[in-house]
């Protein structure tokens, strides 16, 4: 079978952290264009992940005009997210954009449009699907383990955890901090396990409350309090139609010991489950309280990590790939990421407004 060709739009961190190198471990494609509005960082890209022939760009309207390419990863910051997936689709090529899907809703409504429009598949890189305890968790919730699920709590919180590179501090090109960063991942993975995507209201809080410290301890070293302009912590209270509570933290820089980041806790009539210390399942059998703890590394030798270990972006991108080969659903469909972005936008602006956000008719 001929390869898909794939370009890249933006050559920066998240590309190369993750994009680039799981793409380069997938026998069916090549990665044939890339573009950045730095062109040495497309060079360095074309040059490490490319074929030999590919090109470069710092237009990515350009880009698109290669008729040639079957898909575009969106590897920008937030802001331009919407505009440049949407072109794309309408160019004829599948998309797989970062996380978040957009700044607002306005602009996911806008993809998830398009996406419809065109026929084109389009997919949100929330990889933590692909870990083993999100999957593991997954088919028993599906299996009814857990019975009606009513209360979970979404968790990405860090100590100190800021990132000081890129453009993460600016609120214009980000649309906010680690609600949107690291937030938006641990609610996806809470709405997805629990398959609930109908939210009612909510209730939000933003912090700027260690932005200007200069003591900072910081993992990534000390930011600029100059440019820190987005929140430092945000918390939500979400209401689901059917009446289910979701409790979203999340935090760059907390003063807390109970450090977690993209998981997902939650209640049901039947049974209960974490991720605190891999995955705990609770309930109670022959009238008895009981704490199930599956092994999910198969491996039992040093230095092997069992058959088929594969890293969770690998995965996302080879089961993204294989959806368009074989034309069916990518794990993470663009309705989905577009409630999650809902959600995230009512948090946000009942943090500004200091009262409900309802979702009534949006």
């Amino acid at each position: 079978m001929e390869k898909l060709k794939i370009g890249i739009v933006g050559c920066g961190g998240i590309a190369n952290a993750k994009h680039m190198p799981s793409l380069k471990n997938l026998n069916n494609v090549e990665m044939v264009a890339f573009c950045d509005i730095v062109e040495e960082r497309a060079v360095k890209a074309a040059k490490e992940y490319g074929t030999a022939d590919a090109k470069v760009y710092t237009d990515y309207k350009k880009l698109l005009e290669d008729k040639s390419i079957d898909v575009v990863h969106v590897c920008t910051p937030n802001r331009s997210h919407s505009f440049i997936t949407v072109d794309a689709l309408e160019a004829g090529k599948h998309v797989m954009c970062e996380k978040p899907m957009a700044i607002n809703s306005a602009e996911a409504k806008k993809m998830l449009d398009a996406a419809k429009r065109t026929g084109k598949k389009l997919t949100i890189g929330y990889q933590t699907r692909q870990r083993d305890d999100s999957q593991y968790l997954k088919k028993e919730a599906e299996d009814g383990t857990f019975g009606d699920i009513y209360f979970a709590k979404a968790t990405a919180i860090r100590r100190r955890g800021v990132p000081t590179w890129g453009v993460f501090l600016n609120e214009y090109e980000q649309g906010g901090g680690p609600l949107i960063d690291i937030g938006t991942h641990a609610l996806d993975l809470t709405l997805w396990i629990t398959n609930n995507y109908k939210p009612k209201y909510c209730v939000g809080t933003t912090y700027h409350k260690l932005n200007n410290q200069t003591n900072q301890g910081n993992g990534w070293g000390n930011w600029d309090p100059n440019k820190f302009t987005v929140e430092d912590s945000a918390f939500g209270f979400v209401v689901m139609e059917n009446g289910a509570t979701i409790i979203l933290e999340s935090s760059w820089a907390l003063n807390t010991l109970e450090t977690r980041e993209a998981v997902t806790s939650f209640s049901g009539t039947l049974a209960g489950a974490d991720m605190y210390d891999g995955v705990r399942i609770n309930g109670i059998r022959n009238n008895s309280q009981y704490t199930l703890k599956p092994t999910l590394n198969p491996a039992g030798a040093a230095f092997f990590e069992g058959v088929g270990a594969t890293d969770m972006s690998t995965l996302e991108a080879a089961q993204w790939i294989d959806s368009i080969i074989n034309d069916h659903d990518p794990c993470v469909l663009p309705e989905q990421a577009y409630v999650v972005t809902q959600i995230l936008e009512g948090i946000y602006e009942s943090a500004k407004s200091g009262d409900i956000y309802r979702f009534d008719n949006k």
